[in-house]
Parts: C-alpha cells; sequence; structure tokens
C-alpha cells in the first residue's frame, strides 16, 4: 500500500462533512504522490506563495467545489497566514500517524497523543480500533485510554482495575496465559502493573500473574493489612473475585494451589476448631474443619449446638458446596448420637409404644439414613469412616437392640395382632379412601410406595408442604403382620375379608388374586377406581391424566423403587440412595397428577423395613431355625405354614390373631432377629414385627388454589445513624423461623449515595429454623470504596437487595439511612 493510499480513508471521511480540507506537511512527504490522491470531485490546491489567489478561487469562483489545500514546509506566523480564517474555521489535517489515530477515536486530550505513539502496533487491527471506539470517551486520559486498550485486548467492556485482574485471575486458573501475553506484545504490561501497585499495593521487581496470585493470598489470611495499613482495594476486589460467579470458580483453583505453595495443610495441622472456624480461604482447611468436627462428635466433644452453629456459620462460606455431605453426615450423627444417649426406649403399653415411635422415635431412624446417605459421597473419606462405625455401633446396640427388646415385650404380650389408637392397615380403604369419595364427594389418587418406611414420609411431608399451595399431614397405621408385600398391597384395597392361597404364597382379597397390577385394577374397578404404574403416569400427558381422573373415583398409583433395590442382595446397600430418589419422584409424581387435575392424595405404604449398613455379626441370627409340619414360607422375618412349633426366639400366632381368613400359623422373629437364608440380603429387611417395620405411614395431601408460601422476613436494625469508620456492620434480624411454609431468602447488602455503589457487597442467607429469636441475628460486614469520600457529610443508604426471580438482576427490599461522617477520607492506602 502506498503512503498516500493509508491517509485516504480519512481524509475521504473529513469531505463527507466538510468542503474544504487544510492538509499541513512539513517535511512534504506526500507531496510526490498527491496529484494521485484518487477523491472524486475534489481539487487539490498547492500552497506556494498564492494564498490570496487559492482564497478568491474557493469563495468567490467556485463556491461549491471541494478543495483540498496541501502546505509543504514552514507555517508562517499567524499575522502574516492570509489563510488563517479558514483553517481555523476548517481545521487542519496532518497526516501524524498519531494525530490521525487520535481523530479517529474521537479524543481531545492532547497528552493521548504520546500513548498512541508508544502503542502504534495496538492500533493496526481494525477489529482492535473497533471494540476500542465503542470504550473511549473524548477526554479520556491516557491511564483510561490504555485501561480500554486492555479491556480491548480482552475483548470486553469492562476496563477497570479489578475487572482485568478478574480475567487474567480466570485465564490464569485454566493453565493459560494468552490475554497477559497479550499485554506483553502491546506494552501494556507495565501499566498493569503500576496501576496493580497504586491501588492494591502490590509492589515487586519481577511482576507475574503467579506471584501477584500468592500475594494476593497471603495478604488475605492478614486480613490485607501491610504494617498498620489496610489494603482496602485489594480487599474490596478480593472478595469480589470470590464471591461473584464469574470467577468463583477459578479462585477455588487458584485458592488450592496457593494452598499448597504455603503449606497451609502443614500450618494448620495442629490447629484447634476454635482457631479454623474464622477463616474459609483453603480447601485444607475446610477440610481439616470437617475432620475435627466428625472426630470429636465421634469422641462426643461437640454438642450437637455447636455443630450446628459452625454449619450455620460455614454455609455462606467458599469451600461450602464441596463439603456439604461431610457437614450433613456430621450434623445428621451429632442429633443421633445425642438422642441414643438421651433415650427411653421403654414404654408402658403397647399403643404407648406406638405413639413414641411416631412422636420422637421415628428420628434416630431418620438421622441414621440421611447420614450414610450423605456418608456414603463425602469427600473427607477418612473422619467419616470413624464416625460411621461410631454411628453405627450405637445405632445398631444402643437403639435398634435395645427398642427391639423393649417393643417386644408388648409384642409378646399381644393377644390379637391391633391397636386402640391405630387404625389397622386392613381398614385402609374404609377409613380414608371410602370416607372422601364415599357418595360421588371427591375424587382421590392413593400413591403406594413400596416400603415407604414412617419416616420416609415424614421428610416428604416436608418436602410437599414447601411446594405452593400443597398441604400434608402425616397419621399412621397398624401394618400388617407379617409386614411383606403381598399381605400390605392386598390390605390396603377394599375388602371385607382377606386370605391365603393353598401354598400360602399369594394373598387373596375376597377370594380373589391381589397379586399385580392387573389384579388389583380388577378389584379396584367394583368401586368405580383402577389401577396403574408409576412409570406409567410419568409417560402420560397432562390430557391423558385428566381422562383418566375424570373416568374413575380414584386411583392407586404403584411405585416400587426401595423395597426393588433392598430386595437384591446385590443392590441393598444402595437402599438410601434410592430412598432419597423415592422423595424426589413421589414429590414430582404429586405434581405430574396435579396437572391431571388431582386435588386429593394418599401417600402409604405396604410395609416399612429394618436396614443397618453394618454388616450383622453373628449375634443378629437366630441360632436356631423353625420347626413345623409344614413350612411354607421362610423368609428372614416371617415364616409361614401349618403345624408350627412354639419357641422362645419366635413370636407365634394364628390367621385369626392377624386378621386373615383360615388355618395358617406365622411365626415372627422376636426383636430385630433375622432367619438364616441363602442368597437373599440380610442388611435389609422386613416382615417381622419391629416399629420400623409395622408403623405404617399415610401422607394425606391436598393441593389447594390459593398461594401459601413466601419468603422469611428480614428487619434491618441499625445501632447508629451515622458511619464514621471505613467499615460499617449492620444488625439484621430473620423475623421468624424458617419452616415448611416460610422460606429461606437470600439478600445482598451494600450502600449506595443515590445510585452509587460506595461499598463492597455481601450476600446473605436467611435459612435459620431456630424458634429462638437469639438464633436468627447476623450481621453484615460491608467496606466502604474510596468513591465514598466525595459523599462525605452526605445522607447514604444501607440497602437489602433480592434478586429477580428467574433474572440476574436484583430489587430493593428494604432500606436503612446513614450519614457519613468522616472526619478524614477514607484509610485506603493509595
Amino acid at each position: 500500500m502506498s503512503s498516500i493510499e493509508t491517509v485516504l480513508p480519512y481524509l475521504k471521511k473529513l469531505f463527507d462533512t466538510q468542503r474544504l480540507v487544510f492538509w499541513h506537511d512539513a517535511d512534504g512527504y506526500y507531496a510526490s504522490e498527491l496529484d494521485s490522491v484518487g477523491l472524486s470531485d475534489v481539487a487539490v490546491l498547492h500552497i506556494d506563495n498564492n494564498e490570496f489567489g487559492i482564497k478568491r478561487q474557493i469563495l468567490r469562483k467556485c463556491p461549491e467545489q471541494r478543495f483540498l489545500i496541501y502546505r509543504q514546509g514552514e507555517v508562517p506566523a499567524d499575522r502574516d497566514n492570509l489563510l488563517l480564517d479558514l483553517e481555523l474555521a476548517y481545521g487542519i489535517f496532518t497526516a501524524d500517524r498519531s494525530a490521525l489515530l487520535r481523530q479517529e477515536l474521537g479524543l481531545t486530550n492532547n497528552d493521548t497523543m504520546i500513548t498512541i505513539a508508544e502503542h502504534e502496533e495496538f492500533f493496526q487491527a481494525k477489529d482492535r480500533m473497533r471494540r476500542l471506539k465503542d470504550l473511549v470517551d473524548p477526554a479520556d486520559s491516557p491511564e483510561q485510554l490504555q485501561a480500554k486498550m486492555c479491556a480491548a485486548l480482552f475483548k470486553q467492556k469492562e476496563y477497570s482495575l479489578m475487572e482485568l485482574t478478574r480475567t487474567l485471575l480466570i485465564e490464569n486458573a485454566q493453565g493459560s496465559n494468552e490475554k497477559y501475553a497479550l499485554l506483553e506484545k502491546y506494552g501494556l504490561a507495565n501499566f498493569h502493573w503500576v496501576g496493580a501497585k497504586k491501588i492494591y499495593g502490590y509492589d515487586s521487581t519481577q511482576p507475574s500473574i503467579d506471584d501477584f496470585i500468592l500475594w494476593l493470598f497471603r495478604k488475605a489470611a492478614t486480613d490485607f493489612r501491610d504494617g498498620t495499613t489496610r489494603l482496602r482495594n485489594a480487599e474490596l476486589d478480593f472478595m469480589s473475585f470470590r464471591n461473584d460467579r464469574r470467577s468463583s470458580k477459578a479462585m477455588h483453583v487458584l485458592a488450592k494451589r496457593a494452598e499448597t505453595d504455603l503449606n497451609i495443610a502443614e500450618r494448620t495441622a495442629d490447629a484447634d476448631l476454635s482457631e479454623l472456624v474464622s477463616c474459609d480461604l483453603y480447601d485444607a482447611v475446610e477440610k481439616k474443619i470437617v475432620q475435627t468436627m466428625a472426630y470429636r462428635v465421634a469422641e462426643r466433644t461437640i454438642t450437637p449446638r455447636e455443630v450446628a452453629d459452625i454449619v450455620q456459620a460455614r454455609k455462606t462460606g467458599f469451600w461450602f458446596d464441596e463439603y456439604k455431605e461431610n457437614y450433613t453426615a456430621i450434623s445428621a450423627a451429632s442429633q443421633l448420637l445425642a438422642l441414643i444417649a438421651a433415650g427411653d426406649f421403654t414404654a408402658d403399653s403397647f399403643d404407648t409404644a406406638l405413639a413414641k415411635y411416631q412422636d420422637t422415635w421415628f428420628k434416630i431412624d431418620q438421622l441414621y439414613r440421611q447420614f450414610h446417605r450423605s456418608a456414603r459421597v463425602a469427600s473427607v473419606g477418612g473422619a467419616i469412616t470413624g464416625l460411621r462405625d461410631e454411628v453405627d455401633n450405637y445405632y445398631v446396640n444402643r437403639y435398634l437392640f435395645e427398642l427391639g427388646m423393649q417393643w417386644q415385650k408388648h409384642v409378646d404380650s399381644a393377644d390379637r395382632w391391633q391397636s386402640k389408637e391405630l387404625s389397622f392397615q386392613k381398614d385402609f380403604y374404609e377409613k380414608y379412601v371410602r370416607a372422601l369419595t364415599k357418595n360421588g364427594a371427591k375424587k382421590a389418587v392413593i400413591i403406594i410406595s413400596d416400603a415407604l418406611r414412617y419416616e420416609i414420609a415424614e421428610e416428604l411431608g416436608s418436602r410437599i408442604r414447601q411446594e405452593d399451595g400443597y398441604t400434608a399431614e402425616l397419621t399412621a397405621m397398624l401394618g400388617v403382620l407379617p409386614s411383606y408385600t403381598q399381605l400390605g398391597m392386598a390390605a390396603l384395597l377394599p375388602n371385607h375379608e382377606l386370605s391365603y392361597s393353598t401354598d400360602a404364597k399369594t394373598v387373596l382379597v375376597d377370594d380373589q388374586r391381589s397379586d399385580g397390577t392387573i389384579n388389583r385394577a380388577k378389584i379396584l374397578n367394583t368401586v368405580n377406581g383402577t389401577a396403574i404404574q408409576a412409570e406409567d403416569v410419568f409417560r402420560m400427558k397432562t390430557g391423558e391424566l385428566r381422562e383418566l381422573h375424570k373416568q374413575h373415583q380414584f386411583i392407586y398409583v404403584y411405585h416400587n423403587r426401595i423395597d426393588k433395590a433392598g430386595d437384591d442382595k446385590v443392590s441393598e446397600h444402595t437402599v438410601f440412595e434410592e430412598t432419597e430418589a423415592t422423595i424426589d419422584e413421589l414429590a414430582m409424581l404429586v405434581t405430574k397428577l396435579t396437572s391431571g387435575n388431582a386435588t386429593n392424595f394418599f401417600v402409604t405404604a405396604d410395609h416399612g423395613f429394618l436396614y443397618q449398613y453394618k454388616p450383622l455379626d453373628d449375634s443378629g441370627f437366630l441360632s436356631n431355625d423353625p420347626h413345623g409340619d409344614n413350612l411354607l414360607v421362610k423368609n428372614r422375618r416371617f415364616v409361614i405354614g401349618h403345624g408350627l412349633k412354639e419357641d422362645d426366639s419366635f413370636k407365634k400366632l394364628t390367621a385369626s390373631q392377624i386378621g386373615v381368613q383360615g388355618d395358617l400359623e406365622f411365626l415372627i422373629p422376636k426383636s430385630i432377629h433375622r432367619l438364616r437364608r441363602k442368597g437373599s440380603g440380610e442388611l435389609y429387611v422386613h416382615g417381622g414385627a419391629s416399629l420400623q417395620e409395622i408403623v405404617v405411614p399415610v401422607l394425606a395431601i391436598n393441593k389447594k388454589r390459593a398461594s401459601d408460601t413466601r419468603e422469611v422476613e428480614v428487619k434491618i436494625l441499625p445501632e447508629t445513624n451515622k458511619i464514621t469508620t471505613g467499615q460499617v456492620v449492620v444488625q439484621l434480624l430473620q423475623a421468624e423461623a424458617v419452616t415448611d411454609k416460610i422460606k429461606p431468602r437470600t439478600l445482598r447488602a451494600a450502600i449506595y449515595a443515590g445510585d452509587v455503589l460506595i461499598s463492597s457487597r455481601q450476600e446473605l442467607l436467611f435459612d435459620q429454623t431456630s424458634p429462638d429469636v437469639r438464633d436468627r441475628y447476623q450481621s453484615a460486614n460491608i467496606l466502604l470504596t474510596q468513591d465514598a469520600d466525595q459523599f462525605n457529610a452526605a445522607t447514604v443508604q444501607f440497602r437489602l437487595e433480592e434478586r429477580i426471580p428467574h433474572t440476574t438482576q436484583w430489587r430493593l427490599y428494604a432500606s436503612a439511612p446513614y450519614t457519613l461522617q468522616r472526619s478524614f477520607t477514607m484509610d485506603f492506602d493509595f
């Protein structure tokens, strides 16, 4: 490209808006090419002691013609320049590269000329120029121009040091240095480090991104103190790097790298828990906290309340999500061990024991399940393994066996399998379904989830109540004995009498087979009901569900996930994971059926189960086998036959005693003991008379039209209305406990002067479930930025903001006015 062609675009642009262009070229660099400039309808005039003639030609003779007036050599003094008035009116064009670029960018600050000249290579790419043009303002200083040049290199709009640094940190975490290499290539790296020194306080003779990262984490460990001063800009931006979703993942990577370089694990090896809980910088510290808490829970040297307080404090920490399952396991173990240690598993009657299980004891089974579900996926294996052993020993020896023995006393004294307080499972249809649907009053959906234990239904009820417009009330029935699928499923159907087939393998309902969905549907059809599998419901469209609901007074929906896993020796170790999936599926099933116009539900089960994670030793099995004239069915937890022999290890019952027709007899192993049986599982069992097996839940769910959920209320409690320091602490009160219907709320705290943010931002989670108001206070700790200085003596506003649902935007939730009253400017280092 010839030299004249490089300036041609600038000339064309000028002629788009004006008729005359005055070009000063002191060295005459373009003189030889001027006649081939290639501007159509533009006449070229050379200034050569002919100023008066030029002036007459362009003003009088050709007032419509476009002219390029070219001056070579020195420009005469103003008093001798006959064209001065026109040059002032139209401006002077110069082909100086820096001047052209400044003109193209629209910059008016002459100081930027030097910056442009020093970085000429940067401006040679059209795409970079295009991105830079979108960022610059006419009055930009050289520093502002260089910051925006960095942003253009990074292909981003944000050009503050914080945002440029964020980009470099993210890149570094990804193992790349392409963007930083661009700064070096185009001479902007030094500008970046000068800014880092001036604003952050980072000073190094050999600055680099790796060195800066290590420095940043060192300062973070000392609360950004440098002697007597505080590096507040570095602190504010570090908080943003960690908390902002754009860079949080990268900061996790960098923190792990820094903890290795700084030898954090070794330095905290002997630290007390009280020393650790104030730090959330490093993964190694979080792991150490988890390990220490697990050991202390196992040793009973920390209370459940202390555990809960630590977990609550860690929830907003940097590493909580990575260790959430560890904390869940530790919390569950802490509560479980405390409940068992304080537990009294005696009861003065059969019904009192049933009531106590529903009120309190079930919670131990629930916590045991929650502990093991989280422990199986917890990341800190060693600490949790030791705690698991302690939990299993306590649960099996101090709870299952103790409760089993105490409960067995009431089972042994019972002449008939019945309760004065709980309805019998055989009466389920009459008490619940028919009572609701008789005379066409209402319709119902009955969801029967195989082996949905009482404690699982309780958790499901809590999940359902959290959904808008849903109520869920949990009651219980006395489950059939033996507590196994064939008999339990039959008992839930409409029935006058239950009996067995000759081989005792099939349960008959009014002499009809009750095994399988087809046979159950036949029985239900006689009373305007039907039966369907849960997986078929999930496959149906909304219109199909509505038609199904319209055609029947009630629908039995059969679901099987827990029992399917538990009854298989290979998969029985996954029972608690399948339980979690069951809760999710049942909640989705209710929602799915609601879309088909269902509003009334009963969720129940055929039986519960016993489960222990720890393999059984010999004491868990009966040492003697059952005997009788004719053993028809032998299970881990029951035997069915004729002429069964009495034995101190078994509770013997007749058919009439358990509420079925015929002459069969039944043997139930006492307490929680199992019969040895090859090929089947032994950790998961059912069929016996333990409370876990026979307290069968009935969860009554109703979907209302009115909304009944809301987020918890939060109040601002200022202790003063003045801000006199660079750090502001504002006390906040969660006005009520979080419940199923009152949900947690996440708020963002900050201080504004009008719409100008003058502080750090802090996200706060309000999810405290404690009824004690003292547990529901927390503080927002806000750092003022240097921008706050310009609003000294003005009224500013502390704001709580909440995220607008389904967006990235925030809206005002609550605010409190403050007067910014500083006797001196902000205590920033720079």
